[in-house]
C-alpha cells in the first residue's frame, strides 16, 4: 500500500499541469491539483512514513484514532512548554509531558478568531471562502447556511468507516442544519455558542445594563441564543440536557463535558470502528468564571489562570482515558488554540511573546501552541519550527483514514497533508505559505522565516485589538520582517536587509489567482 501511494505522488508530480504558474524562484512546492494548495514533495519522508502506518495497520488491524483538544484563546506563552507555565503563575504539566513525550511546533497557525478557525480546520479551507469570516454573533441574520457547498473533515471520515463525535463549543451556527451533527459528525455533546454569550446575561457585575434593566434583558432573550447543553445525534433526535442558570454552572461546565468524552472513549475504544474525537473547552475564553472544585487551583489565583491549569488537569484526564482503553498507542492527538490570547479581556486574558492577539494577522493572533502526540509513532522530544497551518489538520486527518480520495474536488482546499512532518523521526514540512486573512482582507503571509504584511491591525490603546483597532494600510512598500532576528515584527527589512520582498509579492498574487476559479462565498457576516 505504501509503495502504491509513493507511486501516485510520482506520477501526479511528474504529469500534472499546474493551473497557475510558480510564483517565485524561492517557492519549493509543487501544485499537484488544481484545487490543492501546492506543498513540498518530500518523498522518502513520506515512504518512511507510510511503511510506519502500514506496520501499525498490521499490528492493529484498523486505522487510528484521531483525537483532537481545542482550547479557546489560550496564548503561545501559556503553556509550560512555550514559555509560560509555572513562570507566569499557572503550571501546565499535562502539556509540558505531551510536548516533552511528542512533537512541539513553534511555528503552529491559526485563524485571526475563533469561527475561522473552527471551520477552516473542519474544511481544510480558508474563511473567506467558506464566508466563515468572524464569529456568528447573537442577532446575527445568516442569508445562507454557510454548510451549503461544504464537506466537513467529519463527513469524510464517518464515509469511511470512523464514528466521529464533537464535545464541547462549535460556534460555526446554531441554526438547523449548521450544528455539528447536521454537518458530518455522528454525535455532538456540547454548547453551541461561546461561553461569553452564555454568562453575559447572568453577570450582574460585568453587565448591569443588560442583567439589571428588565427591559433590555428580555429583548436580548428574544434573539432567541442558545445558552443549553444539547445532545444530538446525527440519525436521531437533538435534546436539550440542561440550561445554564448560575456563573458556578458555567464554571463547572468544562468538567461535565470531560466526563462525558471520557466515558465516550471507554465505550468507543471496544467497538470495532475507529474514532475521531474533537474535544473543543469552552475555557479559557472569556468571561472565566472558577469550577468551585478547582478555585484558586493556579499560582496566580486569577481567573483566567485557575482556568487554564484547570484545562491542562482536564487534558490529561482525556490522554488517561485513552491509555485506560488500551488505545493510546493507536490514537493521533494534538493541541492547540483557535487563537491567539484575547487581550482585550486583560486580565482575564492569556500571554503571548509576540506582537499583537487575538483579532490581528500579527504574530500575536495567529501563532498558537501546537503539540503532537502520539505514543510510539511520534518521536519523543521533538521540537520543530516547520510552517504548520491548522488546517493541515484536515488533510492529515483524511489521509490518516485512508480516504484521500474522497477529498473535494469542486472547491479549493487550502489545507495540506502534513502527516509525515508529524510522524517521522526528522520530519520536515510540506507547507511553503501560509495566508493570512482578516475576514475578506488578504493582510500578510509566511513564507520560510519572512513574514509579509500589506495590511495591519493598529491597537488605538493598550491590548485592545478588537474593541479599538484600526485596519490600515502599509504605505509605500509591504512591510517584510524576518521572523529569526525580529519575532515580534518590529522593524522592517524589506529594503534594506532583505532580497526577497519581490518574491512574497508574487506569491501574495498568485495565491489571489485561485480565487478566480474558486470564488469566495457570501453568508451575510
Amino acid at each position: 500500500m505504501a509503495r502504491t501511494a509513493t507511486l501516485s505522488l510520482l506520477l501526479f508530480l511528474v504529469f500534472a499541469t499546474p493551473a497557475y504558474p510558480q510564483a517565485s524562484k524561492l517557492n519549493r512546492a509543487v501544485r499537484t491539483a488544481e484545487n490543492l494548495e501546492p506543498s513540498i514533495p518530500l518523498l522518502e519522508q513520506a515512504r518512511e512514513t507510510e511503511r510506519k502506518l502500514a506496520e501499525l495497520r498490521r499490528t492493529t488491524g484498523k486505522r487510528p484514532n484521531i483525537v483532537w483538544i481545542i482550547v479557546d484563546d489560550m496564548g503561545y506563552g501559556d503553556p509550560g512548554c512555550y514559555g509560560g507555565g509555572k513562570a507566569v503563575g499557572a503550571d501546565t504539566p499535562v502539556m509540558d509531558r505531551l510536548a516533552r513525550e511528542g512533537l512541539r511546533l513553534t511555528s503552529c497557525y491559526s485563524q485571526h478568531t475563533c469561527t475561522p478557525t473552527r471551520s477552516a480546520i473542519l474544511t481544510g479551507r480558508l474563511p473567506v471562502r467558506t464566508g466563515l469570516i468572524r464569529p456568528i454573533l447573537a442577532g446575527d441574520t445568516l442569508t445562507v447556511n454557510p454548510w451549503d457547498g461544504e464537506t466537513s473533515v467529519a463527513k469524510i471520515l464517518g464515509d469511511a468507516g470512523y464514528y466521529s463525535l464533537l464535545t464541547g463549543k462549535w460556534h460555526i451556527g446554531e441554526g438547523e442544519g449548521m450544528r455539528p451533527h447536521e454537518v458530518g459528525f455522528d454525535e455532538y455533546y456540547g454548547y453551541l455558542p461561546a461561553q461569553k454569550e452564555i454568562t453575559q446575561a447572568l453577570d450582574t457585575r460585568r453587565y448591569p445594563d443588560l442583567t439589571l434593566d428588565a427591559d433590555k434583558l428580555e429583548r436580548y432573550e428574544s434573539i432567541g441564543a442558545e445558552h443549553a447543553l444539547i445532545h444530538g445525534f446525527s440519525m436521531g433526535d437533538t435534546k436539550t440536557v440542561s440550561t445554564v442558570k448560575s456563573l458556578e454552572e458555567m464554571g463547572a461546565a468544562d468538567e461535565q463535558l470531560i466526563d462525558f468524552s471520557v466515558k465516550r472513549i471507554t465505550e468507543l475504544a471496544k467497538g470495532e470502528k475507529p474514532f475521531f474525537l474533537e474535544h473543543c473547552f469552552m475555557k479559557v475564553h472569556t468571561d472565566n468564571f472558577a469550577n468551585p472544585k478547582y478555585k484558586g487551583l493556579s499560582a496566580s489565583k486569577y481567573a483566567y489562570k485557575d482556568s487554564l491549569c484547570e484545562v491542562d488537569l482536564l487534558i490529561g484526564r482525556l490522554v488517561k482515558a485513552l491509555d485506560d482503553a488500551g488505545v493510546l498507542e493507536n490514537t493521533f492527538v494534538f493541541v492547540t488554540s483557535d487563537n491567539g490570547p484575547q487581550m482585550d479581556a486583560w486580565p482575564d486574558a492569556g500571554h503571548t511573546p509576540f506582537r499583537g492577539a487575538k483579532g490581528t494577522t500579527w504574530e500575536g493572533g495567529v501563532r498558537v501552541p501546537g503539540i503532537a502526540y502520539w505514543k510510539g509513532m511520534i518521536l519523543p522530544g521533538r521540537v520543530s519550527d516547520g510552517v504548520f497551518d491548522l488546517m493541515d489538520l484536515f488533510n492529515t486527518a483524511v489521509h490518516l483514514a485512508g480516504a484521500d480520495a474522497e477529498l473535494p474536488r469542486e472547491v479549493y482546499i487550502d489545507g495540506i497533508d502534513q502527516t509525515a512532518f508529524l510522524l517521522h523521526d526528522e520530519g520536515e514540512s510540506n507547507r511553503e505559505c501560509v495566508f493570512f486573512w482578516w475576514k475578506s482582507e488578504l493582510t500578510a503571509l509566511r513564507m520560510r522565516e519572512y513574514k509579509w504584511h500589506q495590511k495591519v491591525l493598529l491597537p488605538q490603546s493598550t491590548f485592545m485589538h478588537i474593541d479599538m483597532a484600526v485596519l490600515q494600510d502599509v504605505g509605500t512598500a509591504p512591510w517584510l520582517f524576518n521572523l529569526y532576528i525580529d519575532p515580534k515584527e518590529e522593524l522592517p527589512v524589506g529594503h534594506r536587509r532583505n532580497a526577497w520582498l519581490a518574491s512574497l509579492g508574487a506569491e501574495a498574487k498568485a495565491h489571489l489567482m485561485t480565487f478566480k476559479k474558486y470564488p469566495p462565498k457570501k453568508v451575510g457576516l
